[in-house]
């Protein structure tokens, strides 16, 4: 794997260190009857420890202003163990049991250093249920997976080899709502490295219709995978609402309702996946929008279509491939006026409603919307980018602009475009 790599951005040239990736493989798996049970008796014990920890941490901070790290938690677990009430939990692996209370210490990290809010408790029906084992409590030889507690290995359907000559240093195994069970290995991969540098940047507009516009005049469509199901859904939803709470029946139909949310969720994540990566592979530097998701999810006429582009795992996918593969991610202000800004002569119409689909300047320039939005993108992130400024969204800044909009705007061409107006 090579140490370092070149990348070329406009007239920038910048070294991108090579890093050791450490990569999550997921599989499909089918457990045995005993297997099941076992697993699921150690989901219920790792949504116990927990929430007691949890709350031990809240009612201990409260009462007393007094803050407990891992070292009392696990304290704690033993103490647990010892009494009557919570003597099941020693009958499961201790390693899940201690991994979850490292978990939530850097839960309570994140929310100290205001990365993320406060953890929440876990509910049965609610939650995910999930178990982390390390490298002492699974065994993994020959292509088959064991993990402590069993006397059998895991039916694994293996959809992809594993890196050559690198074993696995965590598992994780879950179960969905749908009732499908995966195991997540994570493992180094030496195949992970800066791509050979490329000329070509290109500049990314999201949208309902088409979901990305690129700056070359591409546009992607939107393929609409929650609509494509929607009848399906709203169909078994129905008849979900039809059973009687706590019955067999009312289970099974809350099962098919998972299968169908699923399906949905998987197809778009393949969709971004290949998406992603072609953009990824293709271009030295990627610029974006920064987008209000959670703002415009609160709109009821759009928040529907929002949700099922899926903006945000889009963005978060792009992020961690560029950083893969020695490209780079620029992200452009939300307030910067895409739309509004004609990429030929730079004037800025006052107002451009969504219904307006083509518009043309004073200048004579006639623009796609979209189009001209995803060029403007581009230009702004390569000038913040050439001349060092912060091109991510500076929210400390008063009224929440960063400097990306105040820089990136060209300025007038004549001296009668420079006149005040009005």
């Amino acid at each position: 794997m090579p140490t370092d790599a070149v990348s070329v951005v406009g007239p920038r040239v910048r070294a991108v260190s090579a890093v050791h990736v450490k990569r999550a493989f997921k599989f499909r798996f089918y457990p045995t009857e005993a297997q099941a049970a076992e697993l699921s008796r150690t989901f219920g014990c790792v949504r116990l420890v927990w929430n007691r920890a949890l709350a031990a941490r809240t009612e201990a901070w409260a009462e007393r202003r007094e803050r407990i790290d891992y070292g009392a938690t696990s304290a704690m677990l033993t103490s647990w163990k010892r009494t009557e009430e919570l003597a099941f939990l020693s009958e499961v692996s201790s390693v899940p049991l201690q991994q979850v209370l490292r978990h939530l210490q850097g839960a309570f990290g994140n929310f100290f250093a205001k990365r993320a809010k406060y953890p929440r408790f876990k509910s049965r029906k609610r939650s995910r249920g999930s178990a982390e084992y390390t490298r002492s409590a699974f065994r993994y030889r020959d292509g088959q997976l064991t993990l402590a507690k069993m006397a059998e290995p895991l039916d694994v359907v293996w959809s992809r080899p594993l890196p050559e000559g690198v074993g696995p240093s965590t598992v994780t195994v879950s179960r969905d709502a749908a009732g499908r069970w995966f195991v997540s290995m994570l493992c180094e991969d030496p195949a992970v490295a800066p791509l050979p540098p490329v000329g070509t940047v290109v500049g990314v507009d999201l949208g309902v219709t088409s979901l990305v516009t690129l700056s070359t005049g591409e546009r992607i469509p939107n393929p609409r995978h929650e609509r494509r199901d929607r009848e399906r859904l709203g169909r078994a939803q129905r008849e979900l609402s039809r059973k009687a709470p706590g019955s067999a029946n009312r289970e099974k139909a809350r099962r098919k309702v998972a299968r169908i949310h699923a399906r949905i969720a998987d197809r778009r994540r393949d969709f971004l996946n290949k998406l992603t990566t072609r953009l990824v592979r293709d271009n030295q530097a990627v610029v974006i929008e920064d987008l209000a998701v959670r703002g415009l999810l609160g709109n009821r006429k759009l928040s529907r279509a929002v949700a099922d582009c899926a903006w945000a795992e889009f963005r978060a996918m792009l992020a961690y491939k560029c950083a893969w593969y020695g490209r780079e991610l620029i992200t452009v202000d939300r307030w910067f006026p895409s739309s509004r800004l004609c990429s030929a002569c730079g004037a800025v119409r006052d107002a451009l409603p969504l219904t307006v689909r083509e518009w043309e300047c004073g200048c004579g320039a006639f623009h796609d919307r979209d189009v001209n939005a995803a060029r403007n993108i581009l230009a702004a992130g390569l000038a913040a980018a050439a001349c060092g400024d912060g091109v991510g969204p500076q929210r400390s800044t008063p009224g929440g602009r960063s400097s990306v909009k105040q820089e990136v705007v060209p300025p007038p061409r004549s001296r009668a475009a420079a006149r005040p107006r009005g």
